[in-house]
């Protein structure tokens, strides 16, 4: 994952959303790959290693900006297993799920658009998209969302992987979406359990838990985003259940993680440990 890419920005309603106070230090490098299972090498030049062969499985990350602050670690662990990968996650935004509000219309609008082109452009095999707290639909719009997603993936010959959303402290903004923010996840795992094989429900709380307030949810100090830690520890997870799915070997933690997207700009932004 390149460390200068930005993810899109769409939502002109909560600008300041994401401009988030300082988080508490993330552990040192080290203690990162223990958090994520793996070995450390201690090797930081990237020059040494080539680029992997490309194995033909090509994934599309799709969400909000918690998808965002995934992606980084989530790039460098899949390209590391010759898994090609494009972020098209959204900042403030990243919702499928047309709720009836204008925002959810506006958003879900342009990520459709985006998807479309993205498709067209990059030609995944996998489109990964990940709940967002932003589909804030009933459960019928949820489920005509991801049943969409599905068929226009199966459409250009790819399957669906959907993606529970972590566990998020519920402040004022998300408060009277709550009840919505609980039935995503669990109508896109309904979708994919029956769409015959075309798409897959991961269930990320073997990752991060339920309690947003938990040590295993490693929220930053929003509640809502993570930082370098919890991006590997996701990333290795990811890499892993879509590696069994996809039958390719995952790269081990030590080849990527201690690489340059550490210091992406994005966990600057949330004021993580460098």
């Amino acid at each position: 994952m390149n460390s200068t890419h930005k993810s899109r920005s769409r939502s002109p309603h909560r600008p300041a959303r994401y401009a988030l106070s300082a988080v508490a230090a993330v552990a040192a490098l080290g203690l990162t790959l223990v958090g994520c299972g793996g070995k450390g090498s201690g090797a930081t030049d990237e020059g040494k290693n080539q680029t992997p062969k490309s194995i033909g499985t090509k994934v599309l990350w799709l969400g909000d900006s918690i998808a965002g602050a995934e992606a980084p670690a989530l790039g460098a662990a899949l390209k590391a297993s010759g898994v090609e990968f494009k972020d098209s996650s959204s900042d403030g935004g990243g919702t499928i799920v047309d709720g009836g509000e204008e925002i959810t219309r506006m958003i879900s609008g342009d990520t459709w658009k985006q998807l479309t082109k993205d498709i067209e452009a990059f030609r995944p095999t996998v489109v990964a998209y990940q709940v967002t707290t932003y589909d804030w639909g009933s459960q019928d719009q949820q489920r005509a969302a991801y049943r969409k997603v599905v068929d226009t993936a199966k459409g250009a010959g790819a399957k669906v992987v959907f993606v529970s959303s972590p566990p998020i402290k519920i402040d004022g903004f998300y408060k009277q979406h709550e009840a919505q923010l609980r039935t995503a996840s669990k109508v896109a795992s309904e979708v994919a359990g029956r769409s015959g094989g075309t798409a897959a429900f991961f269930d990320a709380s073997q990752v991060w838990g339920t309690d947003a307030s938990a040590g295993k949810a490693q929220r930053a100090a929003d509640g809502v985003h993570n930082c370098q830690q919890g991006a590997a520890a996701f990333a290795k997870w990811f890499a892993g259940k879509l590696g069994a799915q996809e039958r390719f070997k995952p790269a081990s933690v030590d080849t990527w993680a201690q690489k340059s997207w550490t210091g992406n700009e994005r966990y600057s932004k949330l004021r993580c440990a460098a």
